[in-house]
């Protein structure tokens, strides 16, 4: 139990989270009888789990607070309340947290509601099992995870963020300086880019800056003296221009909140290191913000320029320090204008304008798109993030982890440049970026059919490098093609990994083609060969392709195509699967304690046992499958599985007759099974120890490197059972190993 001289501090800080939900649910127009049993809910998991005194409690407290502020709805609070902290402030979880199931059975809501937040607290819960590093193959995975989950539910990845918002802001209690610093690179890597990428500017300066402060101490101290030596005079500069301007607005009719607020130490550094310049150089250490009041959209963006005027008519704008975000706003959905301007007594000042939505969506961003309304999502707002739709395309085009990774370092976490279509949509693109990769991320097939370029209405070269308020326009052939040339470091066509990905899919898939033809001629030959008269019929390979871990039947012709298998055997093996019962001898006995022989298999034919007959090895039956027999040729009954192939294609359906097993088994049956592991020493010896634990004796095993992803490696591992429930416990066993990733039965 907790210490009761802490419940008045719990009980405050779940009456504030309360209080800034009943605030943002005023000014979301929510009924109030769908709120009630929401916050009766939250109140209650809340204090249950600090009752449980669990390690989380107070960071849980906390980072629910900060979701309640960026106005995310009680589902996800409650989520808040209940899941998995996402890393522990030596950087592991904490094996103790057992709070979920029990915090669970504190909520009585409605069915779908238990749904919804079974779904965010499991999300939160697998995103907690990642473990950032830089952005390597491995952590690429990590990130393809959370961008499953964010285009799945968006409010799973705001609780990741929110809660290593929590973990940096406690940093400075950790002891080993390298889990530290370790934390503070993966929020500047990972971490803060998305919350820029989704707009959410209240976690991003934070997440940036308590970042810095730890990676670079030494600058960042300095940069925070500076600001704080000349505070009182900057902030007497401020209140004179905010009076100036709050004092015209008024004159002029127009409703506003105008205040001052100083930058953040990062993006301050930022700017000094790309400009070149020192501290005294910057001009807008502190902005200006005017807020517009209105109630219509359309006139709010009309005050917006009205109050840009006037801050132009007061003080001489500075060239080229002007963007106009509210008629192209960010790809990220943030809108406002920003000026500089020479202010009082000649000094530098920024001033922002934008109406309170704006200001709203620019602190909250894809966080706003959960602000309820009337109990429904704003879903106009999530359609302006262009990431949440890259997210999607990213799953679907960059399968290897060595793409994703060089993806993100190129056209996620770089700074962005801002072009313009012919018909005025905004395009955000990684710096350095080129006309061809503006072709690529406009379409595939844009960039495919390629010729030309022209920027600002100038031709110029596909590697020409585009800049922010560039207007670009592609030059297309019907019939064009991907060159080769565009994939050369050396000539400089593409920056973005996306494009570049596109371009080799492209050049795969005709080289694919090729070899799917070429495999085929070869399959062919090599069945001639072995005797087959006329052309061989090759039209359902799908069977022997998933034999061989390939999807379909081209995938194993393009296989062989590209030399990886060897169609001598493929040509073989086709041909036995064609004779159910080969004419040859049976083979010797390999082992004397497996059925292979005649007399061994022990099935009944019309209640008669003791009936001559063995398994087929094409399917390998087992006591327990559904098995038919082959009437053959001088060797019994061949015991076949009924939805072995050479019974299904068969062309003498006459000589299948109905068997059963009989019910004595003294003997064990060969069986085969297929595991895809991961690709580490010891592996084999784990699997070894559960079969051997199981009493089953493991005959002999075979590895392959895995063509399904890297790091893993297929292993074939052929057994002695008894029966077909041993088979399946078998199975449940090694599935439940953390180095299987999966595994199943196959014939042979």
């Amino acid at each position: 139990m907790s210490d009761p001289a802490e419940a008045p501090a719990i009980e405050a800080s779940v009456a504030e989270i309360l209080d800034v939900c009943r605030s943002n649910h005023r000014a979301g127009a929510s009924a109030p009888d769908q709120l009630a049993p929401m916050l009766t809910a939250l109140e209650r998991v809340l204090l249950r789990r600090c009752e449980l005194d669990e390690p989380g409690c107070e960071r849980a407290l906390r980072r629910t607070l900060t979701l309640a502020r960026l106005r995310l709805d009680p589902p996800t609070l409650i989520a808040s309340a209940i899941a998995l902290p996402g890393v522990d402030l030596d950087g592991r979880r904490d094996p103790r947290f057992e709070a979920d199931t029990r915090l669970r059975a504190e909520l009585e809501l409605e069915p779908e509601r238990l749904v919804e937040i079974q779904g965010l607290v499991d999300g939160v819960e697998r995103l907690a099992a990642i473990h950032w590093n830089a952005l390597d193959e491995e952590s690429a995975e990590s990130l393809r995870t959370m961008f499953v989950a964010m285009a799945a539910d968006t409010r799973v990845v705001l609780l990741t963020l929110c809660d290593r918002l929590e973990v940096i802001r406690q940093l400075r209690l950790v002891d080993a300086p390298e889990v530290r610093r370790r934390i503070a690179l993966e929020t500047r890597e990972v971490f803060a880019p998305l919350a820029n990428r989704l707009g959410i500017g209240q976690l991003k300066w934070e997440l940036e800056d308590l970042a810095m402060r730890e990676l670079e101490p030494e600058v960042y101290a300095d940069i925070r003296a500076k600001l704080a030596a000349k505070r009182e005079e900057r902030q007497r500069h401020v209140d004179q221009v905010v009076d100036a301007l709050r004092f015209e607005l008024d004159q002029l009719g127009l409703v506003a909140e105008v205040n001052g607020r100083p930058k953040h130490i990062y993006s301050i550094v930022k700017k000094m290191r790309r400009k070149r310049v020192g501290f005294d150089e910057i001009y807008d250490v502190t902005a200006v913000r005017v807020i517009i009041e209105a109630d219509d959209e359309a006139v709010g963006k009309r005050d917006c320029y009205a109050a840009l005027g006037l801050v132009h008519g007061l003080w001489a704008p500075i060239s080229g320090e002007f963007d106009d975000y509210i008629a192209r706003p960010k790809p990220n959905g943030y809108r406002s204008l920003h000026t500089a301007v020479m202010g009082p007594g000649g000094r530098p000042l920024e001033v922002q304008i934008r109406t309170r939505d704006m200001h709203l969506f620019g602190e909250f961003g894809v966080a706003a798109h959960w602000a309820y309304k009337e109990g429904k999502r704003d879903a106009s707002k999530a359609q302006r993030f262009n990431l949440l739709r890259q997210l999607v395309d990213w799953q679907k085009e960059l399968v290897d982890p060595r793409e994703l990774a060089e993806a993100l370092k190129t056209d996620l976490f770089e700074d962005e440049v801002h072009v313009f279509t012919p018909g005025g949509d905004v395009i955000a693109l990684p710096e350095g970026a080129t006309p061809l990769d503006f072709a690529y991320r406009v379409h595939t097939e844009v960039g495919h059919k390629t010729r030309g370029a022209l920027v600002n209405g100038v031709m110029v070269p596909l590697n020409h490098t585009l800049a922010t308020g560039d207007r670009v326009e592609i030059l297309k052939k019907k019939h064009a093609e991907p060159s080769r040339d565009w994939l050369s470091p050396h000539l400089g066509y593409l920056h973005t990994a996306s494009a570049k990905q596109k371009i080799r899919q492209w050049f795969r898939q005709q080289d694919r083609d090729q070899a799917v033809v070429s495999g085929r001629e070869a399959l062919e030959r090599e069945l001639v060969r072995a005797g087959v008269n006329g052309k061989p019929e090759l039209q359902n390979l799908d069977e022997l392709a998933l034999a061989h871990d390939f999807k379909s039947g081209d995938d194993l012709l393009a296989a062989i195509g590209f030399g990886d298998l060897n169609p001598q055997g493929l040509a073989a093996e086709i041909l036995e699967r064609q004779r159910p019962e080969p004419e040859p001898e049976p083979e010797p006995v390999a082992s004397p304690t497996v059925a292979s022989t005649p007399e061994a298999a022990g099935v009944s034919v019309g209640g008669i046992s003791d009936v001559m007959s063995q398994p087929a090895r094409c399917c390998s039956p087992v006591p327990g499958d559904d098995v038919v027999g082959w009437v053959s040729r001088g060797r019994g009954i061949m015991i076949h599985r009924r939805d072995c192939p050479n019974i299904i294609h068969n062309q003498e359906p006459e000589r299948i007759i109905d068997i059963d097993w009989g019910r004595k088994h003294r003997h064990r049956y060969p069986v085969k099974l297929s595991l895809e592991v991961v690709d580490r020493p010891g592996v084999l010896r784990d699997i070894a120890d559960v079969i051997s634990n199981m009493g089953i004796n493991m005959r002999a095993t075979h590895s392959s490197r895995s063509r399904k992803r890297s790091g893993t490696q297929t292993l074939t591992l052929e057994l002695e059972v008894d029966e077909t429930t041993q088979i399946v416990r078998a199975l449940g066993r090694l599935e439940g190993l953390p180095v299987v990733l999966s595994a199943r039965r196959i014939a042979g």
